[in-house]
């Protein structure tokens, strides 16, 4: 019983800092977000402004993350050109922010294929059922097709990116 106290102590220490992040700095409150990245290989969401780069963010992205979003239900992450078209402070994740998936091309692609083409993409933060997750959600690909962060980034990203902003998904 003495060896299993320090071992579980140890184990709640190591997954609260993962949960927290080890050297996350937030943004500060005068930032303005200009454009979006993201780098689906390397689970990563870069935020510029200003043409610099601010942050990077670790992301989850589709259960599916390897290729373009062809069609609903895929669960594939889109790849491509698109905006920031809403703004959502009540989802069923945290919060998120909208983007525009479906485009011209998107719709074309899943037309061909007899498909329907979904839409409903979002950056969002985690299910509301389980915000304590943290980070943990990185240890794997988990949304529909969504790119997702933990609860505190989501924060800033709402704060800090217009309606209207640009965002390029990369593969």
């Amino acid at each position: 019983m003495k060896r299993i106290v320090p071992v579980v102590f140890a184990l709640f220490v190591f997954f609260y800092v993962i949960s927290k992040g080890i050297g996350s700095s937030g943004l500060t409150n005068s930032v303005i977000i200009h454009k979006l990245v993201v780098i689906k290989s390397e689970r990563q969401l870069l935020a510029y402004s200003g043409g610099k780069l601010v942050k990077t963010y670790r992301i989850s992205l589709g259960k599916k993350p390897v290729g373009d979003k062809q069609f609903e239900g895929d669960n594939k992450t889109p790849e491509g050109l698109y905006t920031i078209n809403d703004k959502n402070p009540h989802s069923g994740y945290h919060r998120n922010l909208g983007v525009s998936y479906p485009n011209a091309s998107d719709r074309r692609k899943a037309a061909q294929l007899g498909k329907p083409v979904g839409g409903s993409i979002k950056i969002h933060g985690l299910p509301n059922k389980v915000p304590f997750l943290g980070r943990l959600h990185l240890l794997y690909d988990w949304t529909a097709g969504c790119m997702a962060v933990t609860n505190e980034e989501i924060e800033e990203l709402y704060n800090a990116v217009a309606i209207g902003t640009p965002i390029e998904i990369k593969p």
